[in-house]
């Protein structure tokens, strides 16, 4: 839904423009949010702090780069112009933690879009150079690479995978849902993936593991978030067998996968990105505002209560007790999906095609998941965690994270859309420049709609570079319709 077309009813952050008009504004709302009002300079800022893993890797700051796909990858899975473009955005943004740069498919049916990049021997080059380019630009922007750590995100799309066409869907599902399974027009007898089909799966990971290893990469991320495979895997209560059901059969997949990582790729560290709580499915409802798909008990949201609209972080510890037991020390944090409840994932005054008009003023999605990665680390302060839903905050994102940090909430700030606009964010942040307001991002959601319509995904509203291109025009006329 573009900006033309829809009028926003809660004010814009940029029209917050003070800290006496943002404090009580959050206070009139009841959006338990906090900030400072100035920004700290130089050693004292906590953005500088570093840090050292148990495995020895160091991070230079409390800066992280979360991933972002562009949908622009070659059909092969290998990276293109626009994807090198990209990740020497991420080299030179200034933050020191790369958290997987983007998700990479393991398998060929589990890519997200024909356009998703593939991690098998025909590509392995492919990411050897990612991998030296990143620690080139890095080295030329900040003359140092020694507290720089880049890892890669490896994934498996189920039930939202398309891996041969950017219109039909292909689902690898755990279990038949009964809400997602009509959203996404899949009979309820659609076939699930087998025990076999899983350790299949298992192999793969870990030998794409071992080559993440050999292209240079420090760490990858076994990703369990936003309704993919690994996210699913956490709510298949329904599911028979050794993959389904109890916690510990839910987690089963992850630990597998780790016990082969560690065999076969010994040095290399293991992150885990998560979908920290969800909620039921929203719909469009008769105001254009998104409501719950599910009336009464919603029974399928990890680290969701029965309501479906409120979070329970019970199983999201017993979760977390797994990761602790398994030696992994990072973590990233996010919540929900962009495919059935996107407010609450990535909160944006403007929604995108797919989706439903805000439902809340998008402050509350961002509080609510600082607020649950806060109790995350105050449970579990051996974790080195990163928080995320700070690009939102946009004037406000480094007086936000600098209370986050200060009050170890977390311990690294993680951006994602932020970075298509303004790549450069953390370079001015740690350097006590002032924000270059043209380029904040304003969640016009342009980077969600133009996938959405089989567009390479990018900021088009304020990347000069994606101004120019032809897809700005497809774009519009996507939204148009």
């Amino acid at each position: 839904m573009s900006e033309g077309k829809y009028k926003p009813e809660y004010p814009r952050v940029a029209q917050l423009k003070t800290a006496e008009i943002f404090r009580d504004y959050l206070k009139k709302e009841n959006i338990d949010l906090d900030f400072v009002e100035e920004l700290s300079q130089g050693n004292n800022s906590p953005f500088t702090r570093p840090y050292q893993t148990k495995a020895g890797n160091s991070i230079g700051n409390s800066f992280c780069i979360l991933p972002m796909e562009g949908w622009d990858g070659t059909t092969d899975g290998k990276p293109s112009e626009l994807t090198k473009r990209r990740w020497k955005n991420f080299a030179i943004s200034g933050a020191k933690l790369l958290w997987g740069c983007e998700a990479v498919a393991v398998r060929h049916e589990g890519r997200a879009n024909p356009n998703q990049l593939l991690l098998n021997d025909q590509n392995l080059s492919e990411f050897e150079g990612l991998y030296r380019m990143v620690e080139k630009e890095h080295q030329e922007a900040f003359g140092n690479t020694n507290d720089l750590l880049t890892g890669l995100q490896l994934t498996h799309s189920g039930r939202f995978c398309k891996p041969n066409s950017k219109t039909k869907m292909e689902p690898k599902i755990l279990y038949p849902h009964p809400i997602l399974n009509k959203k996404f027009g899949l009979p309820d007898d659609y076939p699930v993936m087998t025990d076999e089909d899983i350790s299949s799966l298992i192999d793969d990971y870990i030998s794409a593991s071992v080559r993440a290893q050999k292209a240079g990469f420090k760490f990858v991320d076994i990703k369990h978030c936003h309704g993919y495979l690994g996210h699913e895997f956490l709510s298949a209560y329904d599911r028979e067998g050794i993959y389904g059901k109890s916690i510990e059969n839910r987690t089963r997949f992850l630990r597998e996968i780790v016990a082969g990582i560690r065999s076969e790729a010994p040095g290399l560290e293991i992150g885990v990105r998560m979908s920290i709580f969800d909620w039921a499915p929203f719909q469009v409802g008769p105001d254009g505002k998104g409501i719950p798909s599910s009336q009464g008990n919603y029974a399928y949201a990890f680290g969701g209560d029965s309501s479906g609209i409120h979070e329970d972080l019970s199983e999201t510890f017993e979760f977390l007790d797994e990761l602790k037991n398994l030696g992994i020390e990072l973590v990233c944090t996010t919540a929900g999906s962009p495919y059935y409840n996107p407010h609450i994932q990535r909160p944006a005054i403007f929604p995108p095609s797919d989706g439903y008009n805000p439902p809340e003023d998008p402050l509350h999605g961002v509080a609510r998941q600082i607020k649950a990665t806060a109790a995350i680390k105050e449970a579990y302060p051996e974790f080195y965690v990163i928080g995320s839903a700070y690009s939102y905050l946009q004037e406000w994102l480094p007086n936000v994270g600098e209370f986050v940090l200060n009050a170890k909430m977390a311990d690294s700030i993680g951006l994602g859309r932020m970075v298509l606009s303004y790549p450069d964010l953390p370079a001015d942040i740690l350097a006590g420049n002032d924000m270059k307001r043209p380029k904040i991002c304003r969640t016009f959601s342009d980077c969600t709609t133009a996938p959405r319509n089989g567009i390479i995904s990018g900021c088009y509203p304020l990347d000069p570079f994606y101004k120019k291109m032809e897809e700005h025009d497809q774009l519009k006329a996507a939204k148009n319709k």
